[in-house]
């Protein structure tokens, strides 16, 4: 079976479809780490993708767990009591994963390839209208990436072996509120909404090994990507809603997670491609992120925090695997399904989550390549609870229930190469 046999076009799917199961990933995930586009076979090649996201996740019987007021003295997590507002809300919004990306050859070996991309995100907007606002209104978490990634190839035996490295800058940002009682802290007190706005940028590296059987249109890689150190992260506290005080800064410190990823792809036939992948996301060190005042300078924690972000996650992995067949010079298409384990231990919505992917590739040139792909995806159905973990209490302002639901995605992409 020759190289020409498989088309360039079902290599490009296999991503494609990769990415929008991506979007659909636990912890934090959005459009995570790609470099797909740097085995790229052409001297030079230019690509640019966005993939769309709408899940559904309806949280139903919502109960305020703690109906007292708010004590910071004492052990009550407080704000009053909520129970008497709806105890339904729409746990989730849609979102865009925009990514860009340039590939350049150097010499007969070496290849580079600059990207940009948003790999983590959350967005929840659950509104003040509900039982669990205490808990939260709205939530949402953005990113930026600037990536830079080089190889070099040589002979190894029937193939070649591909040595990966790179480095990449990232911004994270965003904002949490949620209902806040203040004080006299014993009465009814005043309510009102309460706004935490982060923001924080590091760096981090990537490394790995490929080894490629252009014949048989093989080609197997394992790549590490780095945490990234947000050991600076800033922002306000508001709390003028709640009582007349003026925002105040707060700082704070978290590690992105590590990623380790191993792909597999083959032809199988002629016209046929195989494709696989394993990934294992750090997610477990996303437990209670603190924040404290300018206060204090040295470690913030749980205990000298004025407030935290509750996540209480456990490491994400993700297995998928598909079929690509192309169908003429012109067209090919995919087809994949993918498991992500669920990051969420009884508290939150992130439980396991099933997507099929399908898409199709049109090339009118051979340097010109148009793609689209969508998927379609079961959140499995769960409950978030008050819970401890590894110490930590979690869930002690609102409990709730959520059945199974779907999310629905799609990816369009236009690549050139020369």
């Amino acid at each position: 079976m020759k190289k020409t046999l498989i088309s360039k076009g079902i290599l490009a799917l296999a991503a494609s479809c990769a990415l929008t199961s991506t979007a659909l990933a636990g912890g934090l995930e959005r459009g995570g780490y790609n470099i797909d586009l740097l085995f790229d076979e052409g001297r030079f090649a230019a690509e640019s993708a966005v993939t769309f996201v709408a899940p559904q996740r309806e949280l139903k019987n919502v109960r305020d767990v703690d109906t007292t007021p708010f004590n910071p003295a004492g052990t009550t997590a407080g704000g009053g009591n909520l129970n008497s507002l709806p105890n339904t809300a729409d746990g989730s919004e849609s979102y865009w994963v925009p990514r860009i990306g340039a590939k350049a050859a150097i010499g007969d070996a070496a290849d580079c390839m600059f990207d940009y991309s948003e790999p983590w995100g959350a967005h929840k907007n659950q509104g003040r209208n509900w039982a669990g606002a205490n808990e939260d209104i709205e939530t949402k978490v953005e990113s930026r990436n600037y990536a830079v990634t080089c190889s070099y190839r040589f002979d190894a035996g029937p193939g070649q072996l591909r040595l990966i490295g790179g480095t990449f800058y990232q911004e994270v940002y965003g904002f949490q509120e949620r209902l806040v009682q203040g004080i006299p802290f014993t009465s009814a007190g005043t309510t009102g909404v309460g706004r935490l706005d982060l923001e924080g940028d590091g760096w981090g590296w990537r490394a790995g090994i490929a080894y490629e059987i252009p014949e048989y249109a093989f080609r197997a890689s394992l790549v590490y990507n780095s945490e990234v150190k947000l050991d600076d992260i800033t922002g306000t506290l508001d709390l003028s809603q709640v009582n007349g005080t003026p925002a105040f800064d707060v700082h704070g410190a978290q590690n992105m997670p590590d990623v380790i990823e191993l792909k597999v792809q083959s032809g199988i036939a002629p016209d046929w491609l195989a494709f696989g992948s394993v990934k294992w996301t750090d997610w477990s060190q996303f437990q209670k992120i603190p924040f404290c005042t300018a206060a204090v300078t040295g470690t913030c924690t749980t205990s000298n925090g004025v407030t935290s972000l509750d996540l209480g996650y456990r490491d994400g992995w993700t297995v998928s695997g598909g079929v690509g067949h192309k169908f003429n010079e012109q067209w090919s298409g995919a087809v994949s399904v993918t498991w992500d384990r669920g990051t969420s231990q009884d508290f939150g919505t992130q439980t396991d989550t099933w997507t099929l992917g399908v898409g199709a590739a049109y090339a009118p040139t051979k340097n010109v390549e148009f793609r689209v792909a969508g998927a379609l995806a079961l959140l499995t159905g769960g409950s978030s609870n008050t819970v401890v973990i590894d110490g930590q209490t979690y869930g002690q302002r609102a409990n709730y229930t959520f059945d199974d639901d779907l999310a629905a995605g799609i990816s369009t992409s236009l690549k050139v190469r020369f």
